[in-house]
């Protein structure tokens, strides 16, 4: 934990739940177990956080009162066409299919500035699985984060509807075919056209913005006992005090609430979302998991990482993932995978896979512009278009993985820190992540990109 933490306590967040950072018997036996001792120590005088002996020590990561004048909370974002607010500024090359990977990535090496994000699929797709393809491509390149698209596809048509789909934002698109033209020429007229793109979106300047234009997504990953204890119930926390003040949120990993499906379900806004969810969920139960298990779900959920971390069933790691969800807010409505949401703010659920790389890749088609990302083993991903945030209270992952780590919140398990303390450790790196501030992910080069593929191609 940074040096001088502790004076969270001097933020004017109000927390939504009391004592909710409150050590518990079961708290204190956990942190027992997973730093012993830390935990010893917090008999007498409170423990010192642990810190890699190679890394100097890091800003004070809270909210101060001063960053709030007037009671606002603000960052400073891009202005799209359509009104929508980004936190990055990306002129993305984006290949239709696994066919034009290679002529994007050759564009994106010739101008600097460009980001191109191959995949693995996009031929011979059909059905919903093509629909969710197209989705997801014009999801990702509609994105607020990104300012600018130039799209590759083998052919002109299926080019031509991401084009076109990308188009109705208003930012600027253009499409280019290879059938026709081959390699090199598309890539000299696809560089023609990423040039000007670069050069138009680096004179685009970023305005301030009240945090209520704010899309905030979130899924854990290597998940172990802290998570549930610590690092989930930090989002949670973060979500309950910007809900309210007009953020988008959104969760998901359908899999993963297996155990605990009655709880997501209460907590949905209205009887009627309670139930499309229900179905969306046991959907996935009857037509992916029954239909292709083997005997149970122990290759799988839980990860071979979650079982080393001292989860042993799903329905443990399921009950620690409904922490992000926090303890006031609700559900509005229950999205498909890459779904834009359309009720207006508050917080939704994303019918998603689990997999870290195709959650968030799922999530940034859906429109969501910054993404927190609780770990207790220490994933690794990140994404292309959208900051992914790392927060964890694992001492050891601190410890040994703290290159990965934007948030640390190990000392809810020394007592050090209350959950609201977290949370608004977390809402200042959102805040900071927003108005510039590279994520660890990001630092490290981080771009994971994963479509979703519902069965095989024709």
């Amino acid at each position: 934990m940074a040096k001088g933490t502790k004076k969270a306590s001097r933020t004017v967040f109000a927390d939504p739940e009391k004592g909710s950072g409150k050590g518990t018997g079961k708290a204190k036996a956990a942190a027992k177990g997973v730093n012993a001792k830390a935990a010893k120590a917090g008999k007498g005088k409170a423990a010192k956080p642990a810190r890699a002996a190679h890394r100097p020590a890091a800003p004070d990561i809270v909210v101060e009162a001063k960053s709030l004048a007037g009671g606002k909370l603000t960052f400073k974002g891009w202005r799209r066409e359509n009104g929508r607010v980004g936190v990055r500024n990306h002129v993305l090359i984006l290949p239709l299919d696994d066919l034009s990977n290679s002529v994007c990535e050759a564009v994106a090496h010739n101008v600097k500035g460009t980001l191109a994000i191959p995949h693995a699929y996009g031929r011979l797709q059909f059905g919903e699985d093509l629909e969710l393809h197209f989705r997801t491509l014009i999801g990702t390149g509609s994105n607020p984060n990104v300012a600018a698209v130039v799209v590759v596809g083998i052919e002109d048509g299926w080019t031509g509807r991401v084009v076109d789909g990308i188009a109705k934002t208003g930012k600027p698109v253009v499409g280019f075919g290879i059938e026709g033209h081959g390699d090199i020429a598309t890539i000299a007229r696809a560089s023609y056209e990423a040039k000007k793109m670069v050069q138009w979106a680096t004179e685009l300047q970023r305005e301030e913005c009240d945090i209520s234009e704010l899309w905030v997504s979130t899924k854990c990953g290597e998940s172990d006992t802290t998570t549930g204890l610590s690092s989930c119930p930090t989002v949670g926390n973060m979500y309950d005090k910007l809900i309210p003040r007009g953020v988008t949120g959104v969760f998901g990993e359908t899999s993963e609430i297996t155990g605990a499906e009655h709880l997501c379900k209460a907590r949905a806004a209205t009887p009627k979302v309670a139930e499309k969810w229900y179905a969306m969920w046991k959907a996935y139960q009857e037509d992916v998991i029954e239909a292709h298990k083997t005997d149970d779900l122990s290759d799988s959920q839980p990860t071979k990482g979650n079982i080393a971390g001292g989860l042993t069933t799903i329905e443990e790691k399921a009950l620690g993932n409904l922490e992000k969800i926090g303890r006031n807010s609700k559900f509005i409505d229950a999205l498909q995978p890459a779904e834009t949401p359309a009720k207006g703010p508050g917080l939704y659920y994303m019918d998603t896979s689990s997999a870290a790389a195709e959650c968030v890749t799922l999530m940034a088609a859906g429109g969501y512009v910054v993404h927190t990302f609780p770990t207790g083993q220490g994933n690794v991903i990140g994404n292309p278009i959208v900051p992914v945030i790392k927060i964890s209270g694992n001492p050891k992952t601190i410890r040994t993985m703290g290159e990965h780590i934007d948030v640390d919140v190990s000392g809810i398990l020394r007592r050090e820190m209350t959950i609201s303390q977290a949370g608004d450790a977390l809402i200042d790196m959102i805040v900071r992540t927003s108005n510039g501030r590279l994520t660890a992910a990001e630092a490290l080069g981080h771009r994971e990109f994963s479509m979703t593929k519902l069965y095989r191609s024709a």
